[in-house]
């Protein structure tokens, strides 16, 4: 890897698609946050109104939705930058291969404080989709399609796997690392149960994953098909997608809670979870896309713009911030609280990172982790602070 590598200038960036990530890392946020419920000795909380209301808010509007949407978003990066890299001439599997291994290292050090990270499997995925990266339209779309028509079958399988594991977020003995206050205790808990809990539970390890790469191969279509910088020429198709989205999901989501309710025989060779995650999440999308186009909440959707700008920077950040609040190193929160205040904190921790997105962009190129990311993939320390335009005096001779 040589200097002649270059990135894709700020400016050429396409706004919508760091809306949308705007909106994916709000999710995120609130997943994760609320996740801290379930780390600890199970016990009762009495949950409000307000509690349930936000809960059943979050089962379906970000759920699974927001990391979705994320993940398609990466596929998308993923095709802009091999499409950079190769027209410079260079080896595009070299120069991504080397990134996704950093990515690594940041996923290492991300799950050292909490133990849901997905980096880690954004840059496993990374490096298998260097084995597509010169794909068809055409491949990719059949690809996309079989792995979304089989996942509901997959998954009814995976689920009858079992492998014997500690519990480590509920098992007191393990608990007592988190609760601790010794930082070295606090990251052994958090790589021990994201080891545990993710990367050798079947149905994460297998369902989730190929519902991932899935996700990454559309993003990496679309970004072929130049989808994101044609929205106006698209409205009709967005509409369209809109209400059959809408409708799908509904479709799906009612048919779903009645197999569950009624406890039904399809579920075990048949589990349409990430049906009704997929199409909800192409719903919301969709609708950002058509209030983008159509002009809407314009100030609003240039905070959510710097927050997606720098969504490694405030996922990374948010992810520091928890460990501090909830867990034995700070102030030891833990479980305790109602529902309503995971989700409050988590909105209120992401509309304060939108605004110092916002400020941080107006002196500063990149987010401190984008650049930092950036800078080592390329090997080479590109412009961090925002140079001031000089302004140009003509001095009139009389």
């Amino acid at each position: 890897m040589t200097n002649s590598y270059h990135p894709v200038e700020q400016s050429k960036r396409t706004a919508i698609v760091d809306i949308l990530r705007g909106w994916a890392i709000l999710g995120v946020a609130i997943g994760n946050y609320s996740d801290f419920l379930h780390i600890g000795v199970e016990h009762k909380i009495n949950n409000s109104l307000v509690s349930d209301i936000l809960f059943y808010f979050n089962r379906y509007f970000f759920a699974a939705k927001s990391w979705t949407l994320l993940t398609l978003l990466f596929g998308y990066g993923f095709a802009i930058l091999i499409n950079n890299v190769a027209a410079k001439g260079k080896n595009p599997v070299t120069f991504f291969a080397w990134r996704m291994i950093l990515l690594f290292i940041l996923a290492f050090i991300n799950s050292s404080f909490w133990l849901g990270d997905i980096l880690k499997d954004y840059a496993f995925l990374g490096l298998v989709m260097l084995l597509f990266y010169k794909s068809s339209a055409k491949t990719l779309s059949i690809i996309c399609a079989v792995l979304v028509v089989t996942t509901p079958f997959i998954m009814a399988f995976v689920n009858g796997f079992t492998v014997e594991h500690p519990e480590i977020t509920t098992n007191p003995e393990y608990l007592k690392l988190y609760h601790s206050g010794n930082w070295l205790d606090f990251f052994k808990f958090n790589l021990l149960a994201s080891f545990y809990e993710q990367i050798i539970i079947p149905g994460y390890a297998i369902t989730a994953h190929i519902v991932m790469f899935a996700c990454m191969l559309f993003g990496f279509l679309l970004q072929k098909l130049d989808f994101f910088n044609r929205l106006n020429e698209q409205k009709k198709l967005l509409e369209k997608t809109l209400w059959i989205s809408l409708g799908t999901a509904i479709f799906i989501g009612v048919g779903f809670n009645l197999m569950i309710f009624y406890k039904l025989a399809p579920l075990k060779f048949f589990h349409p979870l990430y049906w009704l995650v997929l199409s909800t999440m192409i719903f919301i999308a969709t609708g950002i896309c058509l209030l983008y186009t159509n002009g809407k909440l314009k100030t609003i959707f240039s905070y959510f713009s710097a927050g997606g700008k720098m969504t490694l920077t405030n996922y990374i950040t948010q992810n520091i911030l928890a460990a501090f609040i909830f867990s034995g190193i700070g102030l030891g929160i833990a479980d305790t609280m109602p529902y309503w205040f995971y989700f409050s904190l988590a909105v209120v921790v992401f509309i304060i990172q939108l605004f110092i997105s916002k400020w941080w962009l107006s002196k500063y190129n990149y987010g401190p982790i984008e650049w930092l990311w950036r800078s080592a993939s390329y090997l080479k320390f590109f412009p961090f602070k925002k140079t001031q335009p000089q302004t140009v005096t003509e001095m009139k001779t009389v």
